[in-house]
């Protein structure tokens, strides 16, 4: 049972989702509007356990009940344009027969390059480029009266994928059909994706920041999923949990998961146990998240980060980092411009700087 309500597994969906309603209900409205509408092409900015991939999952449930067709989240990587090509064909498939022509105002099945239902000819298929089977599959299922939504998470920049996948789209647009798209990554992936020369047509994309969960909205949570699991844990534990959330979705649900593990049902919580389900929940953030996200730093980019978290009260100054750093402020603004690209950092006031992933400070200090 407590698998089903806390799910403390990157990508693993939870059974509610949690401060999120606001980005589900602009993108659906644009779901229902006409073709080009701006909501339907979204980009969806968050840190790593920010939860975009389940609420990426989360908009595919919608969209289909919608009647889209749906590219579920896929990794942006060398294969992902012909990955996103059989999602659409494996999920439409339902909508066209395989036996009988559909009636196309656009002309036969053949001429739109199927041999049977969605699927292409072999001409097609072996010789023909990403752009046209998109073109064809957009037409075919618009034809039919249904749309296709492409979903895409882990956005890299400089992806010659992205910008196939970008130019596209547009002309999807630019031709009526009925068509969808969002592309989910790290801040410092999604700007320099706007920066791209080729992929201006972005800029008129809706951006939307997953900013940390309201503790209200996580304590809430927290009350619906014990009481379901009948677990009496009183509220000044309760919140003392919510609060040492952060506000990220991920340990939400690791902060939960520890708590159900500590607590028997029936019985009330102690300070102890939850005290011991948040330090556990700590270190396996810490493990997850603090330590991959290190892994991708350079050496001077994480002696940026040491020297931030010599100091107290959660924010550093520019001036104050590069002395300890032995380095010009210049030079410093250098690894503080890398660094909130890479979403570790984010900007606190003029001069200023905060940690944007949760317990960073701590980790850095028990390893460096």
């Amino acid at each position: 049972m407590a698998e089903t309500v806390f799910s403390p597994s990157f990508g693993n969906r939870p059974s509610y989702l949690v401060g999120r309603e606001q980005v589900i209900s602009t993108f659906l409205s644009g779901l229902k509007q006409e073709p080009g509408n701006r909501n339907r092409a979204t980009l969806m900015l968050g840190q790593r356990g920010s939860g975009k991939t389940v609420l990426l999952w989360e908009l595919a449930d919608h969209a289909r009940k919608l009647g889209f067709v749906v590219a579920t989240p896929t990794v942006a990587s060398e294969d992902m344009l012909e990955r996103i090509v059989e999602k659409i064909q494996e999920a439409g498939e339902q909508y066209v027969s395989k036996h009988r022509l559909p009636k196309l105002t656009g002309g036969s099945l053949s001429a739109f390059g199927f041999s049977a239902g969605l699927e292409f000819t072999r001409d097609v298929q072996e010789t023909k480029s990403f752009q046209f089977k998109l073109t064809q599959l957009a037409r075919m299922l618009t034809e039919q009266g249904h749309g296709i939504l492409i979903l895409v998470d882990e956005l890299q920049a400089n992806s010659s994928e992205i910008r196939q996948l970008v130019t596209a789209y547009q002309e999807l647009v630019g031709e009526r059909l009925n068509v969808a798209l969002v592309m989910a990554g790290l801040p410092g992936a999604v700007s320099a994706t706007l920066n791209d020369r080729v992929l201006t047509f972005l800029n008129r994309a809706r951006k939307m920041t997953l900013a940390p969960l309201a503790l209200g909205d996580v304590d809430g949570y927290y009350q619906r999923a014990f009481t379901e699991l009948e677990l009496d844990i009183p509220s000044d534990l309760r919140q003392e949990a919510a609060r040492a959330t952060e506000g990220s979705p991920y340990m939400m649900q690791l902060v939960g998961y520890n708590i159900v593990n500590r607590c028997r049902p029936g019985g009330t919580a102690t300070p102890e146990q939850i005290d011991g389900a948040i330090e556990a929940s700590k270190l396996d953030f810490e493990n997850d998240v603090c330590e991959t996200t290190l892994a991708a730093l350079s050496d001077q980019d994480i002696a940026f980060l040491a020297a931030m978290a010599d100091d107290e009260g959660g924010t550093s100054r520019i001036s104050d980092i590069a002395e300890r750093m032995s380095v010009t402020p210049d030079y410093a603004q250098k690894y503080r411009r890398r660094l909130i690209d890479a979403g570790v950092i984010e900007v606190a006031r003029r001069g200023y700087v905060k940690f944007a992933v949760p317990y960073m400070a701590d980790y850095l200090h028990t390893r460096y």
